[in-house]
């Protein structure tokens, strides 16, 4: 497969590393509808373990089994699926070579008490992403939490040993705990602080939540006004955070967060594409529709993306 000169342009940025993560970095850009663009639509599969299986797949039980997701990413043509180690383990051989996976290797759950100190517990190694056929491996944090600095800890090492091993490292980067009040998990400050620290800690992947137009901090709050940084619209905001993540030369996908309108998620896979954002990572709007639902959808994203919708 011949790179695209986009592809091409994009591993550029990533001088340190070696042939083998850049060939699985190229592998996800390169795959599926979108493949060669630059842009990404990722199908992730964490929910259970963090938010419990009914609240996860209730709304659509089919969902429940882990082949439906594997074939729901095939098929609607993505650039990658990403899951933690049963989900993956569970397809490996079933769907082996057919799209380019993310082992999320550390997870968090809803009955643990975490609000100020949230933090997530390692659940798989980068040999066991070895051992399936990954091209990367997932780890999030949560800057803000006053277990940050231990979770930065287990990344450089797992992002170390990755490397080391030609796997790409893609990182979550959830703002939440301490003293962030719910509106700042999502302020426009505190998610391109997010997306930096992520490409700071050597990302090639950082995954965030799209920001809103709120400022967390009154320090960073004199900074936006008197420089005027422009966070009127989300396309604005979604533009700095890619400014925020070494000036566009790391990629930033934008979560799809919990189920909602048709039409709305579209308007904002809009803004990100105008933004110049790399693409989406959509769980539960995807999965909680019937299937036939959400192909039609992951389509118009899709070509959202490619400028046709």
């Amino acid at each position: 497969m011949k790179l695209t000169r986009r592809v091409r342009e994009i591993l550029s940025h990533y001088e340190s590393d070696n042939p083998g993560t850049k060939a699985n970095l190229a592998r996800i850009l390169m795959h599926g509808r979108l493949g060669g663009t630059g842009r990404l639509v990722i199908l992730p599969l964490d929910q259970g373990f963090e938010h419990g299986p009914a609240r996860s797949f209730a709304p659509n039980p089919d969902a429940y089994d882990p082949h439906y997701h594997w074939r729901l990413a095939i098929d609607a043509g993505l650039n990658a699926f990403a899951s933690t180690l049963g989900t993956i383990e569970q397809g490996a051989a079933s769907f082996a070579g057919q799209i380019p996976t993310i082992l999320k290797v550390n997870s968090a759950n809803a009955l643990a008490r975490s609000k100020e100190a949230p933090d997530q517990a390692v659940t798989a190694s980068v040999k066991d992403a070895l051992r399936l056929g990954c091209s990367a491996v997932g780890f999030t944090i949560y800057p803000g939490s006053d277990a940050l600095y231990g979770m930065i800890e287990e990344l450089r090492e797992l992002a170390r040993e990755a490397k080391a091993n030609g796997l790409a490292v893609v990182v979550w980067s959830y703002p939440r705990g301490g003293n962030l009040s719910k509106e700042g998990e999502t302020a426009i400050d505190i998610v391109a602080y997010a997306a930096h620290m992520a490409a700071l800690l050597g990302a090639h992947i950082i995954k965030v939540k799209p920001p809103s137009a709120a400022l967390e901090l009154a320090a960073a709050k004199k900074i936006y006004e008197a420089q005027k940084i422009d966070i009127a619209t989300l396309s604005a905001r979604i533009g700095h955070v890619m400014q925020a993540a070494f000036a566009g030369k790391r990629l930033v996908v934008f979560s799809g967060g919990a189920a909602k309108d048709i039409e709305g998620l579209y308007d904002e896979i809009r803004a990100i594409r105008d933004g110049g954002g790399s693409g989406s990572i959509i769980g539960r709007n995807t999965f909680q529709r019937p299937r036939e639902d959400a192909l039609k959808m992951l389509d118009t994203v899709i070509r959202i993306y490619q400028g046709k919708a």
